[in-house]
């Protein structure tokens, strides 16, 4: 009798889910019980193998231990992420986007630089795509940086436009992230995930959100 089958092999890793991880742990030991009363007396059986079978099954007992604990401390995350989100219903959240909106005359959003630049450029688009306005921001350092874009006769009120931004250092490009701002109108799940409804952009995932303002 060899209980090193429980495993498929003596150096196989053991895959005992959760739900059965104490049926095997029982399993083994009246195996090892077993086979320890019908050893044969001239060539008993070998403390290292009982040892490392030994090692074996707490090994499973402890994964299928940790893996409860994870999933239990995952639930109380999403928990978590919930109730916090609530709070942001009816706030001003910045979310990846090249949107903005015309508010009073004016249009706000921001970026993130990767890195310095020397030079940085803000485009505004039009409903066509086609540029609108340009400014030059000027030397810019890395990380987060805010705008704001008087639209005068350029673009409605209340009217969407996008915008890019081009950053330089010397000749090297700096990649940038534009981002947008909107209100959040209601918290839902779908498919497990927690989303966010925004006023102008729609659906968002919850971790989309950058900032709270």
């Amino acid at each position: 009798m060899d209980i090193t089958a429980l495993n498929g092999s003596k150096t196989a890793t053991p895959t005992v889910s959760a739900k059965n991880a104490a049926e095997t742990q029982d399993r083994f030991l009246k195996l090892l019980v077993a086979q320890m009363n019908n050893q044969d007396p001239l060539n008993p059986m070998d403390n290292a193998q009982v040892t490392s079978q030994m090692a074996q099954i707490q090994q499973v007992t402890s994964l299928s231990t940790l893996d409860t604990s994870i999933k239990s401390l995952g639930g109380q995350l999403g928990q978590m992420q919930a109730l916090q989100s609530i709070s942001l219903v009816g706030r001003e959240v910045s979310v990846p986007s090249d949107k903005l909106q015309v508010v009073n005359g004016a249009a706000a959003g921001s970026y993130e630089l990767d890195g310095a630049a020397k030079t940085v450029k803000l485009e505004i688009l039009g409903p066509a795509g086609n540029v609108i306005d340009t400014q030059q921001l000027g030397a810019q350092g890395s990380g987060r940086q805010t705008f704001s874009w008087n639209a005068g006769a350029l673009a409605a009120e209340g009217s969407d436009v996008k915008f890019r931004i081009t950053a330089a250092n010397g000749t090297a490009a700096v990649p940038s992230t534009t981002y947008a701002y909107d209100k959040v109108d209601a918290v839902y799940s779908e498919n497990g995930s927690l989303k966010l409804k925004l006023e102008r952009l729609g659906a968002v995932d919850y971790t989309a959100v950058s900032a709270v303002n």
